[in-house]
């Protein structure tokens, strides 16, 4: 338990520092928005270091739950080891979303240690690009 403290801590900071020096570069060279997730093609476009930023800002952002408690109990499962019944769970939060909620549910779903099972993975995919 203090380790995942101490190595929370480590990434609060780590994104905190990332911040100040993103700051510090010419507006030209950050993407729109202001924030590393805001805009994900020019973030995109602007390299490793801007889809760093975000994959920071993600891991430090709190957990949110969308209705879907009851998921928490396949923590640590693989994707491949789900049966139909068990996936049909994930479906059943998948389908109640709007689109553009998939990507956030997905991302808290790895934040919680939840990988999807490989069954709804497609259309999980392909709600999310619309």
């Amino acid at each position: 338990m203090g380790l995942l403290v101490i190595c929370l801590a480590a990434m609060a900071l780590l994104f905190i520092l990332l911040k100040a020096v993103r700051r510090r570069l010419p507006k030209a060279e950050q993407p729109e928005g202001g924030t590393a997730c805001a805009n994900e093609s020019a973030c995109a476009q602007a390299g490793a270091s801007c889809m760093h930023d975000c994959v920071m800002e993600q891991a430090v952002k709190e957990i949110e739950y969308f209705d879907d408690e009851e998921l928490d109990a396949y923590k640590g499962r693989k994707s491949d080891s789900y049966t139909d019944e068990e996936a049909a769970q994930f479906a059943e939060v998948l389908y109640t979303m709007r689109p553009s909620e998939v990507k956030d549910w997905t991302a808290n779903l790895t934040l919680r240690g939840i990988s999807m099972p490989d069954q709804i993975k497609d259309e999980a995919i392909m709600l999310m690009e619309g």
